[in-house]
């Protein structure tokens, strides 16, 4: 693998001193998928003259698949609209798809009326699937069979589909409808006599997906029993394409990636390469919300003022209180946030996790509080302190585990993403749970404090 630094220090050498062939040769020898940090150090003249160089190697369509959605915008900038449409019509539909989409609306039509109209007409088509659906997941590209030809009829057709880009893993044996019978597995095939028919080597029992399942559900499927690729049909059973484990993989990381963003308040638009005002823009409201929280937490404290006031050592053991349970109800929500994710559980099943949730917090809190109130004692001599932040860490672990394990199955049982904005809430509840069980206590045990 090539070290993008340095390959970005000596490809700019080679453009300004002229050394196009030389550029072309290095560029030959690196991956695709290690270019977009490369393109990120040059300008748009150096990134048009990578681009005709790529273009030249036939690897400018893998180039632009391979890149973060963020320097889309300025890779399309530096490329022609006639270029740019060239390129755009060598991928495969799922790859079109998600480039299309980041295409500037202005540019969009002009750059997709130059493209040929079969690949054209087949972005339209695919459009018309809902968003993240197995729909505009799959490719097109698969090798269909009749269940009377035989295992050499087959491994030649394979021949004769020629070097792929894609790999076959699988072929899908159909009917005269072209709908789905069953899959023969490439081990299978070649390891089976010549005069074998398709029809009875296939597996009957195919675990397929309908085109406008949730790409996640489809990953799900994939991991669940261990495939290459899943078949993806249309309500009477007809194929329509395939969704391989490399593209699950896409989908898995582009999920994992929501799901974290949501989880700390981002937008999926913020990444590493996207601009400071974007990133501003998409943070900042997050974060007034978040500030909204904060305040009102501390609103909490301000309602134990002269408690403060009359013991002033109570304000030390606040952030110890607050970021425990803060700790604890981010610790649930991750897990119940990951298991929903992962459908291995339901709103319906969601009270037995919450009850499970709800004993660890408690045991937690028990140990946690019972050592921090042995240091309380042993730090200030006071064993009433020491009691009142181990009465008060037992309640904001178990109210926190609570908390952390409801939210998300609240918002999905409303429909929304379970993972929407939960880290600012679970951390609002727990921060303000915290401080007036901890105050609270405090103060009706305040004379015997003092």
């Amino acid at each position: 693998m090539a070290n993008p630094v340095v390959t970005t220090r000596i490809i700019r050498r080679l453009l300004s001193s002229g050394a196009h062939a030389r550029a072309e040769r290095l560029l030959a020898r690196v991956h695709p998928a290690d270019l977009g940090p490369l393109l990120a150090d040059l300008t748009p003249d150096e990134i048009r003259l990578v681009i005709d160089l790529l273009f030249r190697q036939h690897r400018a369509a893998t180039l632009l698949a391979e890149l973060p959605p963020e320097m889309l915008p300025e890779i399309f900038e530096a490329i022609g609209d006639q270029r740019l449409a060239d390129v755009l019509a060598r991928l495969e539909i799922d790859d079109l798809l998600l480039l299309a989409g980041h295409l500037p609306d202005e540019r969009r039509e002009t750059v997709l009326e130059r493209m040929p109209l079969g690949k054209r007409d087949e972005l339209r088509h695919a459009e018309l699937y809902p968003p993240e659906s197995a729909g505009r997941a799959m490719t097109t590209n698969f090798l269909a069979l009749d269940q009377k030809m035989t295992a050499q009829e087959a491994i030649d057709s394979i021949r004769a589909t020629g070097e792929s880009a894609d790999p076959i893993l699988y072929l899908y044996v159909v009917n005269d409808q072209r709908q789905l019978q069953g899959v023969v597995p490439i081990r299978r095939l070649v390891s089976s006599p010549s005069d074998a028919l398709c029809g009875d080597l296939m597996i009957a029992e195919t675990i397929s997906s309908p085109a406008d399942a949730d790409q996640e559900e489809v990953a799900r499927l994939v991991a669940r029993y261990d495939l290459l690729a899943i078949p993806v049909t249309d309500a009477d059973g007809c194929m329509l394409g395939i969704i391989t484990v490399d593209d699950v993989i896409d989908v898995i990381t582009e999920e994992a990636t929501e799901d974290i963003y949501h989880l700390a308040g981002l937008s999926e638009e913020d990444r590493v390469f996207s601009s400071a005002r974007l990133s501003v823009r998409k943070r900042l409201p997050w974060m007034l919300l978040n500030l909204v929280t904060v305040f009102a937490a501390a609103s909490v404290v301000g309602l134990f003022e002269a408690t403060i006031e009359r013991m002033v050592s109570l304000a030390v053991f606040l952030p110890v209180v607050a970021g425990m349970g803060g700790n604890g109800g981010i610790q649930t929500l991750t897990v119940i946030t990951r298991s929903i994710a992962l459908g291995e559980i339901e709103f319906s099943t969601g009270l037995r996790a919450v009850g499970k949730e709800m004993t660890v917090g408690l045991m937690v809190g028990v140990t946690a509080g019972a050592l921090s109130g042995l240091i309380v004692y042993l730090w200030l001599g006071n064993p009433i302190m020491g009691l009142v932040l181990w009465m008060a860490m037992m309640i904001t672990m178990t109210m926190a585990s609570l908390i952390g394990a409801a939210i998300p199955l609240i918002l999905k049982a409303l429909g929304q993403d379970p993972a929407l904005g939960s880290g600012v809430i679970v951390t609002f509840c727990t921060d303000a749970l915290g401080f007036f069980s901890f105050l609270g206590i405090a103060t009706l045990m305040l004379n015997r404090l003092v």
